[in-house]
């Protein structure tokens, strides 16, 4: 099954991909708006050109694992973009994701306005490989 991830931001939201053997998770780019509503519809627009058949959409939790603001609107943020394309969306757990994005980053030595201008991806890379990780451990989920 293909899966597009989403890591939504206020301002970037990165997107990731596999393929259909959910195999390989790879960056799918990143949207640049700060709009809510043009975000959902270019991110739907985004599942179509992939030929998404789940999304996947960081949830981020805190720490002590209550819900904040931002995963609320994460969570409108899924239901608007199911509505709308018509995809299943699931919300995932992304504590510490952008923490890692910017690790291998580090590894990488990926600097400056090109490391802002991928980050995004990178983390919603990592959304998608924990949540490829979880169904082939419950291929019945």
């Amino acid at each position: 099954m293909i899966i597009l991830a989403v890591d939504f931001g206020d301002a970037r939201t990165g997107l990731a991909c596999c393929d259909k053997t959910e195999l390989l998770a790879s960056p799918a780019g990143v949207i640049s708006e700060k709009d809510f509503d043009l975000c959902i519809q270019k991110t739907a627009d985004a599942a179509m050109e992939h030929r998404a058949e789940r999304i996947v959409v960081g949830y981020p939790k805190n720490m002590n694992n209550t819900v904040g603001e931002r995963a609320e609107k994460c969570t409108l943020f899924a239901e608007r973009l199911e509505a709308l394309s018509g995809i299943p969306c699931v919300l995932w757990d992304e504590r510490c994701t952008t923490i890692t994005a910017h690790r291998y980053l580090n590894d990488t030595n990926t600097r400056g306005k090109k490391r802002k201008a991928v980050v995004d991806a990178v983390a919603a890379t990592i959304i998608l490989e924990n949540y490829l990780d979880y169904r082939k451990l419950h291929p019945d989920d």
